[in-house]
């Protein structure tokens, strides 16, 4: 992924793969495609596999907590 979106979202109340679902929704609304792989950080990332909504998740600690970096990974379509 070369490019993405970054996304902010600190709502306790709410679980990780409905926060995704958010941002895929905004993303594939503002872009008109849908994305595929999101890099969280690693604190974030509790269950196994690591996909949410059917998207990829990667952990990276260049992403801060509470913020989700969303693209598409082109060698994966």
């Amino acid at each position: 992924m070369n490019i993405g979106m970054l996304w902010f979202d600190n709502d306790p109340h709410v679980e990780l793969s409905k926060k995704v679902a958010r941002a895929a929704a905004y993303y594939q609304n503002k872009y008109g495609q849908t994305p595929n792989l999101c890099f969280v950080h690693p604190s974030m990332v509790k269950e196994t596999p690591l996909k949410a909504e059917g998207i990829e998740l990667r952990p990276s600690r260049s992403v801060l907590p509470n913020h989700f970096w969303l693209g598409v990974n082109a060698s994966a379509t």
